[in-house]
């Protein structure tokens, strides 16, 4: 038997695999995964190089499955090969058996590609549409850092190429000249519930790629020697520094076309369909010549080396070595400043930090490490593409490598549902938004990050296995916490996201203070009234003490600058200043206000809370001050609410 016939034969035994996975589950998407057969047998069979018992290997090709709802077809080809998969702490080959508890809740086999979950031959938790592309370039830029020939082929479906998303990463591609990603487009004419547009037909998918800049080759996705001959093209184009794609023409249902009329799309094939199905996909098997190739994939020959660190900088060397000693001298200092020294720090003692923006590093200062000859190959224009840039960082970490992704807080908003992803991912991502709340000036509600805390506070609530947070959520009042957080930060092997202030702010803290995740930091200690703070809002509190002491009232303040924090530390404060807690934020609700009062709820008892959040939508002003007093968050309005409090 020649190749495509070895090939075809595979891609029938995979098909076959497919519908008895998803029967099993009586759930899944075989008519999608069936139009990928023969391309995922060319690739996994015999094109790729990895080691199926390390398929995470950093030398290894990768494939990430963009069009999650196809993993059926994956997972067959990784039964059948012996990948290994992890389940319950131990590695091992995956069986046929592994592939028949598809979507059980106690297998790794999820319903979407999830290499938290154990099957780690996919790179990146897909299946909300549209990502996988960036993920896969994110994973080329980490390759071509460490000067290795790995490869990363990216499965897209037509239907999801309507995603704008795809095509910010095609542009990031051209832009970086990321040969080594192959994006692969499955034109199988269908979406979930219709056919797609005519604009996401082949012949115009062809057309925008080549007007992108790539080159592009359109094969038959069922001809083995097609595909074959694409990918080899492709290996090629990467010699020559030239993005190519392929673009192939499928049948959604390959294979038993009579029982998944109409694009059938989420439903297993059960019954006498089955029956039906195999009947057919049996006799185009016994077409073929007897079957005497053996498949198998070739194995990975180099091993990236693991580069060196050295120690950081701490805040006062950094401004010293990078001429801003004067910083120190003048008492403040933004935070966003702080965190743009950060970065250079860490990024001159540690080869594998990457900063990620979306053209707003003169205002985040992550182009204090883009201006930095010896760092500036690290760092990565995104563009106006926050989700692009997100799911980018993803790839980067799956690769190894610790990205920060810098924006606006506001503009980091786009990228949630790409954050929640990489969260399922457990991507080693930091995110730091700047301008946040409504301290920032003049620019007004659309550059303010007012719901950011509220999103990012739901995921800190989730644990991983281990029992640790999958994020931290971290808001500094002053320079040398943020410079601090943004190290701890890079030390964490987790997901953080910071928030940072554009206003220069007053220095709070000597060198002798300790920040950590999970940390805060009593300002001031009394006994009438807890006053619990964040950010800004911090020194709007320091503003109010005095006037509050000459009215009788001796508060204590907590710099609550993570969540999540040491709750019996924060309920044994409230208790000592009779239980009267006041909580300061220059955001919208559902903060931290909430989550103290979270706090508070589960030890039980008498407490009193009042949360002081921004209550109505900001408008422009001209001075900070102008905003806090028009959010009712002034020094004004801490002192009426704290006698109010107290006397209640």
């Amino acid at each position: 038997m020649g190749y495509s016939e070895s090939m075809y034969a595979k891609a029938i035994e995979l098909t076959r695999s497919v519908i008895e996975m998803t029967a099993a589950a009586d759930s899944g998407h075989p008519s999608s995964a069936a139009s990928l057969a023969h391309i995922v047998t060319v690739l996994m069979y015999d094109h790729m190089r990895y080691d199926p018992a390390d398929p995470a290997n950093l030398a290894a090709d990768r494939l990430v499955l963009s069009e999650g709802h196809s993993a059926p077809i994956v997972y067959a080809a990784g039964a059948d090969l012996g990948i290994a998969i992890k389940n319950n702490g131990e590695t091992r080959q995956m069986t046929t058996e592994d592939s028949l508890e598809l979507r059980a809740i106690d297998s790794p086999i999820d319903g979407h590609p999830n290499p938290a979950e154990g099957f780690i031959f996919f790179p990146a938790a897909t299946g909300s549409l549209g990502q996988g592309l960036s993920v896969s370039a994110g994973m080329a830029a980490a390759s071509q850092l460490n000067a290795s020939d790995s490869r990363v082929y990216c499965l897209i479906g037509d239907g999801e190429s309507r995603e704008g998303q795809i095509w910010e990463a095609i542009d990031f591609i051209v832009d970086y000249e990321l040969a080594a990603v192959c994006p692969i487009f499955n034109c199988n004419g269908y979406g979930q519930s219709d056919p797609v547009s005519v604009q996401q037909m082949a012949n115009r998918t062809e057309s925008k790629l080549r007007g992108a800049g790539f080159d592009v080759k359109v094969v038959d996705g069922h001809n083995p020697q097609e595909i074959k001959d694409a990918l080899v093209m492709h290996t090629q184009r990467i010699e020559e520094g030239k993005p190519f794609a392929i673009v192939a023409k499928t049948v959604k249902g390959w294979g038993f076309t009579s029982v998944a009329k109409d694009g059938l799309h989420g439903k297993p094939v059960t019954g006498t369909d089955k029956d039906i199905a195999f009947e057919q996909l049996q006799k185009m098997l016994d077409d073929l010549p007897s079957i005497t190739e053996n498949l198998h994939p070739t194995r990975p020959s180099v091993i990236p080396s693991v580069k060196a660190t050295s120690p950081v900088l701490d805040f006062r060397q950094a401004l010293e070595e990078f001429g801003q000693a004067d910083a120190l001298d003048s008492g403040k200092l933004a935070t966003r400043r702080a965190y743009g020294h950060a970065l250079r720090a860490l990024g001159r003692a540690n080869p594998n930090i990457v900063v990620l923006d979306g053209d707003t590093k003169n205002s985040t200062f992550s182009e204090f490490f883009a201006n930095d000859k010896e760092l500036a190959g690290r760092f990565f224009e995104c563009r106006i593409a926050e989700q692009h840039m997100v799911s980018c960082a993803g790839g980067l970490a799956a690769a190894g490598k610790i990205p920060f992704v810098s924006s606006f807080g506001r503009f980091i908003m786009r990228g949630y549902d790409q954050l929640d992803m990489a969260m399922i991912s457990r991507f080693n991502v930091k995110i730091v938004g700047s301008h946040i709340g409504a301290n920032i000036g003049a620019d007004g509600p659309s550059q303010m990050a007012l719901s950011d805390v509220a999103f990012i506070r739901s995921l800190t609530k989730v644990r991983d296995r281990d029992n640790n947070p999958i994020m931290y959520l971290l808001n500094p009042a002053d320079a040398r916490c943020a410079y601090d957080l943004t190290v701890a930060m890079a030390s964490h092997d987790g997901a953080c996201y910071m928030r940072t202030l554009r206003p220069d702010t007053p220095f709070l803290y000597g060198d002798e203070v300790e920040f950590t995740l999970g940390g805060h930091e009593v300002v001031s200690q009394g006994e009438d009234l807890l006053i619990v703070a964040s950010a800004y809002m911090v020194h709007e509190a320091i503003k109010a003490l005095p006037i509050l002491e000459q009215k009788g009232i001796n508060a204590t303040l907590v710099d609550l600058y993570s969540i999540p924090f040491d709750v019996k530390e924060i309920v044994l404060l409230a208790k000592q200043n009779g239980g009267r807690v006041i909580t300061l934020e220059d955001n919208y609700g559902a903060g931290i206000g909430s989550e103290v009062g979270d706090a508070l709820l589960e030890e039980g008892g008498s407490f009193i809370l009042k949360q002081m959040f921004v209550r109505k939508i900001p408008k422009s002003g001209r001075s900070t001050d102008d905003l806090i007093r028009y959010v009712g968050l002034s020094v004004e309005d801490i002192v009426e609410a704290a006698q109010r409090l107290t006397l209640s």
